[in-house]
This record gives C-alpha cells, structure tokens and sequence, in this order.
C-alpha cells in the first residue's frame, strides 16, 4: 500500500511516497522512507508524529494512503508568539478627532 512520509523545516521540506506491506506501522514506515538520513536531527523519541494532523503513536498501524507528518519541536511558546504577534488595541474611551 502506498503512503507518504513528510518532514519540514523552514528552509526545506521533505514528502515522500513508499510502498509498505499491510500491518506496517509508523515507525516502520518512517524508517524504510530513508527520511532519518536525509534529517539526522529528527529524534522519534522526543518528537511528536501524527497522521493527516492528528497525534499517533509510533505503533500506530497505518492504512492505504495514510500521511506520516513528523513535527518540529516547538522552540517558542505559543503564547508568546500570540501575544507578540496581536496588534495593540485601540484604548477605550479614546477622543475623536
């Protein structure tokens, strides 16, 4: 059955199709797409994975057409960002001109 393995980074990305037998899981199948050599740095035992943007464990069985999605580890929190990236509200009351 075929599947997709896909990885990125802001500079680069990764998506690659391999044939896999039934019963095969994701760890298996992350490891025949030759995806860890390509991006050494990808640890499976920290880094999350999931399928078409769902969280899965690395035992999960996978199905035809499945997409492994392996995630970055966040290096920023999020509400940092949020709050960073939200325009400043007008003050209330404020005067018209």
């Amino acid at each position: 059955m075929k599947i997709g393995v896909v990885y990125a980074l802001p500079s680069r990305q990764s998506w690659l199709s391999i044939d896999v037998p039934e019963g095969t899981t994701v760890k298996e199948a992350i490891e025949k797409s030759g995806i860890l050599n390509q991006f050494p740095e990808i640890d499976l035992e920290t880094q999350k994975v999931g399928i078409f943007g769902k969280a899965a464990a690395l035992d999960a069985v996978l199905e035809e057409g499945a997409r492994i999605e392996i995630y970055r580890p966040i290096t920023v929190d999020p509400k940092t960002v949020k709050r960073r990236a939200a325009p400043e509200a007008p003050a209330a009351g404020g005067s018209e001109s």
